[in-house]
């Protein structure tokens, strides 16, 4: 009797998670599915006309900017000891820019960051500020202190920088990355490149695929997702890496307390690029290559490449796009704008229906397995046949789309992989939401955030990448 009570229980939920899953499914493909037929349209339009009358743009033959102006790159750096001397050593030896400032914020009680920073050259490009608070705490207020210190050069100076870059501490800058935004941010207010992830080599097989398993996630969403984005109106987010911001609108943003980063935000970044186009700015996802024939202008570096580090990042991601980014942002702005916003904040929804999905798996597992020992008919799950095969074309579909993407970024060998990438995207999408509903209970609680970093390793191979 107790057997046949559990095998109905599970055969119950087995049936009614199947259908949950199924229903959520099919609505968050059908998402997708428009976004890559806005994609195939643009895409097929812009082959047939506009590069049938004019080549492909590319850094070599990009326009020379009508002002040149001085660019400022602004890296916070927090226990970044491990990977910010290389950063600078690479910036300084590769960038093609003739003037350009690189700007790194550090904490008075991170003496092995600044260490590293002093040791990495004595350059009058390198300038290390140091800011007046003991570490962490958000990466947006290490940023402002960076905006006060280019302040405080331009009155020194004389002089008025033409526009901020953002990066991390262990991204690899392209060489031609600043000519191209120098070119570009005198007809937009936000220039963003590229990310290329470099998966992490040296730490195991595990830590190939879970640094491995952002390469596919990035090259769809910065090849695709970004450019419908742009193509419909809406506001270009900031990916916090490779994106040039004007200076006049920081100036805009900053308002009389010199902060144009929010220190309360936990992805000041993405919030960045929506408040620029909240303020009638204008957005730009620029795709290029460095000359005919060569790779993209991206910035390549390293994701996590242990389980707990990337649950740390993506909860982080989470939380401040999907939680703390509806209580600050809203709803603001047209169709477009709306719709972006809700596919960026779906991922807890996501997460749900996946834990629906697995869930339901387990349950049909234990249900026939008692079933096979009680000698009972198990419950069927009759899910309708029509919803059975929309889900199965909608996840064929979704991973030749992802296949596709992630072969022409990275080539053949990483593409193989991309079933077992988006296996463990899942299983870590569903612990980065579990975990970001506890950040941000906490945040209600106690209104405090911190810098939640990860650590970084750079890369020894800056391009892995194919493209």
């Amino acid at each position: 009797m107790a057997g046949g009570a559990a095998e109905l229980i599970f055969g119950v939920a087995a049936r009614e998670l199947a259908l949950f899953a199924a229903v959520g499914f099919l609505i968050g493909g059908i998402d997708d599915l428009i976004i890559d037929l806005i994609w195939l349209i643009r895409s097929a339009w812009r082959a047939c006309t506009v590069y049938r009358k004019h080549p492909r743009a590319d850094a070599a033959n990009l326009a020379p900017p009508a002002r040149p102006g001085r660019i400022a790159i602004f890296v916070p750096a927090w226990r970044e000891e491990a990977v910010i001397g290389a950063m600078i050593r690479t910036a300084l030896a590769s960038i093609h820019h003739p003037d350009w400032r690189l700007y790194v914020g550090c904490y008075p009680n991170d003496p092995g960051t600044i260490a590293a920073v002093r040791a990495a050259g004595d350059d009058p490009r390198v300038r290390l500020v140091i800011g007046d608070a003991d570490g962490p705490t958000t990466k947006a207020g290490c940023l402002n202190w960076l905006w006060r210190a280019l302040i405080e050069d331009e009155a020194a100076e004389a002089m008025r920088f033409k526009a901020v870059v953002l990066h991390d501490a262990e991204d690899v800058v392209h060489r031609d990355e600043l000519a191209v935004h120098d070119s570009l941010i005198e007809r937009f207010d936000l220039v963003q490149l590229p990310v290329l992830p470099v998966a992490v080599r040296g730490h195991g097989a595990w830590g190939a695929l879970i640094s491995g398993h952002y390469c596919g996630e990035f090259a769809e969403a910065h090849a695709k997702q970004v450019v419908v984005r742009e193509a419909m109106g809406a506001a270009v987010p900031s990916a916090g890496v490779g994106c040039a911001i004007a200076r006049d609108m920081l100036g805009r943003l900053a308002g009389p307390a010199r902060a144009p980063f929010d220190p309360d935000s936990l992805t000041e970044d993405y919030e960045l690029g929506l408040h620029i186009g909240m303020a009638g700015g204008r957005g730009v996802f620029v795709r290029v290559r460095a000359a005919e024939g060569e790779e993209i202008v991206a910035v390549r570096s390293c994701f996590p490449h242990g389980l707990g580090a990337s649950l740390l990042q993506k909860a982080r991601w989470v939380t401040g796009i999907a939680l703390a980014g509806w209580d600050r942002l809203g709803w603001d702005g047209g169709l477009a704008e709306r719709w972006m916003r809700l596919h960026d904040r779906r991922s807890l929804v996501a997460a749900l229906v996946l834990v629906a999905g697995y869930g339901a798996l387990f349950a049909w597992g234990i249900a026939a397995a008692l079933s096979g020992i009680t000698g009972r008919e198990m419950i069927a799950i009759a899910l309708p046949g029509w919803l059975v095969a929309a889900n199965l074309a909608i996840l064929v579909w979704r991973v030749g789309m992802r296949c596709g993407f992630t072969l022409r970024a990275y080539g053949w060998r990483m593409a193989t992989l991309t079933p077992l990438h988006m296996f463990i995207g899942n299983l870590v999408a569903i612990g980065a939401a579990m975990r970001a509903f506890g950040l941000y209970v906490g945040l209600l609680r106690h209104g405090r955030l911190r810098w939640d970093k990860t650590a970084h390793v750079f890369p020894s191979m800056p391009c892995e990448s194919v493209e």
